[in-house]
């Protein structure tokens, strides 16, 4: 499976690199072809026999309302309580019961999470003027075990939608048996077809 994750870049390579240069146009002040758009997220989904990979990206913005550091007591209640969101996938991704699917593995990773050293640690009295051009992102990788794989006929993403409104589309690429995709998916349709 981790093969499989792992050709999934290459196999929508074209995909990207018209995204890229659609992106470039918008966002050349932070110099880079990689989009980090408020309101957007991207989630790679994978269905290899029983296994379902689903890797969640998005700017930080959109989960939590903010990418700055978490200092405040509000802040870090609003950060534990995406993160533990976050940490309840089936409640996320609303896979039907039929297919019997069970969280293997998961694993979550922010900045504001305290999973890397925090950015600020080494600026100095520019850091105000810095902090505007920062951008943190939250990364959610989930694999599943699926007694019936077959009765995954849908991937409802409604309740991301839900759970945080400030995501307005997701850009999905998905790998299953019947072939691969890339979709985006709004609110008012948060349903793609395996």
């Amino acid at each position: 499976m981790r093969r499989l994750m792992l050709a999934l870049p290459f196999a929508l390579l074209p995909l990207a690199v018209a995204h890229a240069a659609e992106e470039h146009d918008h966002d050349h002040e932070h110099g880079s072809l990689a989009a980090h758009e408020h309101g957007v997220g991207r989630l790679n989904a994978a269905l290899d026999g029983q296994t379902l990979e689903l890797e969640l990206e998005s700017p930080a913005m959109n989960l939590v309302g903010f990418e700055h550091a978490a200092t405040t007591d509000a802040d870090k209640a609003k950060v534990a309580a995406v993160r533990a969101q976050l940490e309840k996938p089936l409640n996320l991704f609303n896979l039907p019961k039929a297919a019997g699917c069970v969280v293997a593995t998961q694993a979550l990773e922010s900045p504001l999470f305290g999973d890397k050293a925090d950015a600020h640690d080494d600026h100095d009295e520019d850091a105000k003027d810095e902090h505007h051009h920062e951008h943190s992102e939250i990364h959610a990788h989930y694999q599943f075990k699926c007694a019936a794989p077959g009765a995954l006929k849908t991937l409802e993403l409604a309740n991301i939608f839900t759970t945080f409104p400030a995501t307005q589309k997701i850009q999905v690429q998905l790998i299953s048996p019947s072939g691969q995709q890339g979709v985006e998916v709004t609110a008012k349709a948060a349903a793609l077809k395996f």
